[in-house]
């Protein structure tokens, strides 16, 4: 049995296994073929996070998949009231088939992995979001631009920018990472990548000023300033991550043609101008509409796995 807590523990043909398996789902969902691999399996969907990509594509796979899906807030079960993780985990994955985790503390979803007969899968936590870097990557295969990457990441040195670094690690791309200072990324995380990228070939550096970063790129990618959770330090983060939005003039350093990715939602006029979320060289929707079919790639991978 396989969890998905991130990227790390995935070989790169791993992940290529599960990208193929969701091309291919997805093209038979586009024929009017409905895969039925989840027939009759429930996934549990526990949400301590909110979201609206996270849930609705999860929620539509597994339907589509044959199989139901339970939403369950924290307000819906006793996890964080009183009963232990390792309880919570125990019961649900004694009912269901699968269990899917958005919440903030990353150990939590370790823990719950730890107790749980059955896969889990990390919706997002703080520290990282690899279902998104999945469809990313996908998106990246569909439009042909995977093969020798220079993806530019500006902004925070959040759970987008680690699973990024991860990810590069793994497929062997370059990465930029341009952060304001005092935002930078996690340090442990990144020698990790950069341990691994040895290996992979991978190229991963990073900086402070973002026109460096954008400079050549063939994918500019970016996410909010200010993520769930850190709403009291919007405004200082504003103030912070001036000169860091990505409008017109960024993607004129990026390479010709080049592509910009966003995990959404996206705050028009911070960290992306109307103009690029809204131009020629977006894939944003096509990316947010990725998540539906490479969890759905991803969840058929691991129930072969059990």
């Amino acid at each position: 049995m396989r969890h998905f807590l991130t990227l790390k523990d995935f070989t790169k043909e791993e992940i290529l296994e599960i990208i193929d398996l969701a091309l291919q789902i997805k093209k038979d969902l586009r024929e009017g073929i409905y895969n039925q691999a989840l027939k009759n399996q429930t996934l549990a969907m526990i949400f301590e996070k909110s979201s609206t990509r996270t849930r609705v594509s999860f929620e539509t796979g597994v339907f589509q998949l044959g199989g139901h899906a339970l939403f369950l807030s924290n307000r819906d079960i006793h996890l964080g009231r009183g009963e232990p993780i390792k309880d919570t985990a125990r019961v649900i994955s004694s009912m269901c088939d699968m269990v899917m985790i958005r919440t903030f503390d990353h150990a939590m979803v370790e823990e719950f992995a730890s107790y749980s007969k059955v896969p889990v899968i990390n919706g997002l936590t703080d520290s990282f979001h690899p279902v998104q870097l999945l469809a990313d990557y996908m998106t990246m295969m569909e439009y042909g631009i995977h093969e020798k990457a220079v993806v530019a990441y500006v902004g925070d040195g959040n759970n987008m920018t680690h699973s990024w670094m991860i990810l590069a690690a793994k497929m062997g791309f370059t990465l930029r990472i341009a952060t304001p200072k005092g935002y930078e990324v996690d340090s442990k995380i990144l020698e990790t990548a950069l341990k691994m990228a040895k290996i992979s070939g991978a190229e991963i550096t990073v900086m402070n000023d973002p026109k460096e970063a954008v400079h050549g790129a063939t994918i500019v990618t970016t996410d909010t300033w200010a993520s769930m959770g850190q709403e009291d330090e919007k405004y200082q983060r504003i103030k912070d991550f001036q000169g860091f939005m990505v409008d017109d003039l960024m993607m004129c350093l990026a390479k010709k043609g080049a592509r910009f990715l966003h995990c959404l939602p996206a705050y028009r006029g911070q960290e992306v101008s109307e103009s690029v979320l809204e131009g020629h060289a977006n894939i944003v929707f096509d990316e947010a509409e990725n998540r539906l079919h490479a969890q759905k790639g991803l969840m058929v991978w691991l129930n072969k796995k059990r």
